[in-house]
């Protein structure tokens, strides 16, 4: 990442508030996530432990952590 990529004071877009499920986050969107990161030279996600890591990356990005009470 360049020093360019992240500007103090820049609004950001995400993450999300998380109401709870959304429509949009589908395994469609994981598959199509990992066809770019293959596309730009990463090794393929064979092992299902790596699908599960980059759906939870990709969840920790879109998305604000839900509200623990405790």
């Amino acid at each position: 990442m360049s020093g360019a990529a992240f500007r103090f004071g820049a609004e950001r877009s995400y993450p999300l508030p998380h109401a709870g499920p959304d429509a949009r986050f589908t395994e469609s969107l994981v598959t199509s996530v990992a066809g770019v990161l293959v596309g730009n030279g990463y090794p393929r996600l064979d092992a299902s432990a790596d699908r599960a890591a980059l759906e939870e990356a990709l969840a920790a990005f879109l998305y604000n952590p839900l509200e623990r009470d405790i």
